[in-house]
């Protein structure tokens, strides 16, 4: 077995992320993978991600030290059977799914889990496919690494030992860890978010004026209601139980909000928000987490003809590509008139520099 060949299958946003962070700080191993879309494995291809290009069932797949299950869980998991021919012995399979209770029982029943050790990069975009992928997408992003309790403990070693090699910061759990931690602070958002937006949907008048002032703040909580339904589907069916249990206790405290509104609590209502600006305002943004950051600069300037049209130009000029651009009608929760959102943090980081050098008041979303 070739210690440096690592294969992929499936290479979609977070797999083509890790093939090219793996060819970035480790050029010389041979990346092989396979793809049921050959477009994406010929850009991989061209661009020199990958070596070689496999059939959906190839035997190359043997000769690796690392197999990434990349695809959806239900495509990794119809994958084990063919796997459990062909792997062998000091070879490390993993996948990247965000849910790892279903992936792990599945590895047990193909008799798979001694050579089993889940992974999760907490890192993503609301962009997909091989073409978004980037090759620091995992840079300062937890990477929680699950392994199999066959598994052993120098195979694990070796793996924390390549994902920090990447720039990520491994963070070994169980699967059931894993679960219940996202649950919480991944999956119950997007439930949040969901149901909020569809409350106001029922809540707008006639009018849809409630549409019409849903300003950035409201915007920014629920930005993630706009990820993919199917996907969402499958998660929250793949960590019921998870879920299910964070909802409760967040259901419990919808209720007693309601309870100290209906009262006319106002301690208690005051000690929740100190509460939660206390722990809001203690969370780290070093690392990146688990939903996908947004990168925005709020400027202000005169209402005047030309104003947006003389900011984008500078930014232009300078190479930098802006992925949003808006003027903030509501200013209750916003720092500027003119909302700004790029694609990338260097970006924003350089448009802050260049506007502030031009005069501008701009500040940065925190």
């Amino acid at each position: 077995m070739q210690n440096t060949r690592i294969g992929f299958i499936g290479l979609g946003l977070i797999g083509g992320s890790i093939a090219k962070a793996l060819r970035k700080f480790h050029p010389d191993y041979e990346l092989l993978a396979y793809s049921h879309t050959r477009s994406t494995l010929d850009a991989a291809l061209s661009e020199g991600v990958i070596d070689i290009a496999c059939t959906e069932h190839d035997p190359l797949f043997a000769t690796c030290r690392y197999i990434f299950l990349c695809a959806p869980v239900q495509t990794n998991i119809s994958y084990l059977p063919f796997l459990k021919e062909i792997i062998q012995p000091g070879c490390t399979l993993t996948d990247v799914g965000s849910v790892k209770g279903e992936m792990e029982a599945a590895v047990e029943a193909a008799g798979l889990s001694p050579y089993f050790i889940g992974g999760h990069p907490m890192a993503g975009s609301e962009k997909t496919g091989f073409a978004s992928s980037t090759d620091y997408l995992l840079e300062n992003a937890y990477y929680v690494v699950a392994p199999s309790p066959r598994a052993e403990l120098s195979a694990v070693s070796a793996y924390v030992d390549l994902v920090s090699s990447l720039g990520a910061i491994p963070l070994v759990l169980t699967s059931e860890e894993h679960d219940y931690v996202v649950a919480g602070v991944s999956h119950l958002p997007h439930i949040v978010a969901s149901c909020l937006v569809n409350a106001i949907a029922k809540l707008d008048t006639p009018q849809e004026r409630m549409k019409l002032m849903a300003a950035g703040g409201f915007r920014d909580i629920t930005r993630i209601a706009s990820s993919s339904p199917v996907m969402w589907e499958q998660i929250c069916l793949s960590n019921a139980g998870q879920i299910s249990g964070v909802l409760d206790e967040y259901i419990r405290l919808l209720i007693q909000a309601k309870y100290m509104i209906d009262r006319h609590d106002g301690e208690g209502l005051r000690q929740m928000f100190q509460d939660s600006k206390n722990y809001r305002d203690s969370l780290t943004d070093t690392v990146s987490g688990p939903t996908p950051r947004q990168y925005v600069l709020y400027c202000d300037i005169y209402d005047e003809a030309g104003g947006i049209a003389t900011i984008t130009t500078l930014l232009a000029m300078n190479g930098i590509n802006i992925k949003n651009i808006g003027i903030v009608h509501n200013r209750e929760f916003e720092e500027g008139v003119l909302r700004i959102e790029f694609y990338e943090e260097p970006d924003c980081s350089k448009a802050l520099t260049i506007l502030e050098n031009r005069n501008y008041t701009v500040r940065k979303r925190q």
